[in-house]
């Protein structure tokens, strides 16, 4: 079976009007039929936030949700927390502390059920941490700032259920511009993904990124890209240039493996001539 479906939401999502994020998930993951999870590690808010997301995907017709929160290694490669994985149709990773989320369930067993799924079909969805976590680089903590700067942001291993990328969130409203950027300067190999608030990216098997919600996800490019990153010290500004970049808002596509917007007639050109509201 093919690889399921990645949402990458930049957190903020809309929990109590059109909910539109959250209703793509719930769809995605079989509607009234789905099991989800809801693991909420990276929260501070421990239990409450697991059972928040519960009410709200039970007001959305999903009557098996289970809310996981393995505050520890060995609550994450327990046999009844990784059971509870195995037969879901859907896995949410909530908000909250990204380095918390990674440090604590990487490589446990628990991490590998989730990547399990997803290889199963499943979809996995992440907000705000939970999104940032999807990458297998991920960003551990940083500066915000649009000046692009030397060590404005840490690295560290997430998931790896969305290789190749590296996702950061609440993009705009914290104006993290100028991190992604340093970041891309120093591994241009990977794509850089900023997800604005009540904004999601839904990535399929063919890597095509659905743009969904309020706002744009930019997408930052570097493999052209030339910078002075290696011989810059301190947090003192980085040149890079030649970056490629695309700011894309709800309604269009992104194809992840080839860096490429997918050319689509404009939502303007369809009948009515009024884009789709979000």
């Amino acid at each position: 079976m093919a690889d399921g479906t990645v949402i990458i939401i930049g957190g903020a999502e809309d929990k109590v009007r059109d909910r539109l994020i959250l209703s793509r998930f719930v769809e995605l993951a079989g509607g009234e039929n789905a099991t989800i999870a809801v693991i909420s590690t990276a929260s501070s808010l421990g239990l409450e936030a697991g059972e928040r997301y519960r009410a709200v995907f039970g007001e959305l017709g999903v009557t098996r949700v289970r809310p996981i929160h393995a505050v520890t290694r060995p609550q994450a490669n327990d046999e009844a927390t990784v059971a509870s994985i195995h037969d879901t149709t859907g896995v949410f990773l909530t908000g909250g502390n990204q380095l918390r989320l990674s440090s604590t369930i990487g490589g446990t067993r628990l991490a590998d059920a989730v990547l399990d799924r997803f290889q199963d079909g499943a979809v996995v969805a992440g907000t705000s941490a939970g999104a940032s976590a999807m990458s297998s680089h991920m960003i551990a903590f940083g500066a915000s700032g649009a000046t692009t700067k030397h060590r404005m942001a840490q690295i560290a291993a997430g998931l790896g259920v969305l290789p190749g990328v590296i996702i950061d969130q609440h993009f705009q409203q914290r104006n993290r511009l100028g991190r992604l950027l340093s970041l891309i300067a120093q591994n241009p190999s990977l794509l850089g993904l900023g997800v604005d608030e009540d904004t999601a990216g839904v990535v399929g098997p063919d890597h095509i990124m659905e743009v969904i919600g309020r706002g744009s996800i930019t997408v930052v490019d570097g493999s052209r890209s030339e910078t002075d990153a290696w011989e810059v010290h301190g947090h003192r500004p980085l040149m890079i240039s030649g970056v490629v970049l695309h700011s894309m808002p709800s309604g269009y596509r992104f194809d992840l493996r080839h860096r490429a917007r997918v050319v689509t007639p404009s939502l303007h050109a369809l009948p009515g001539g009024e884009a789709a509201s979000s």
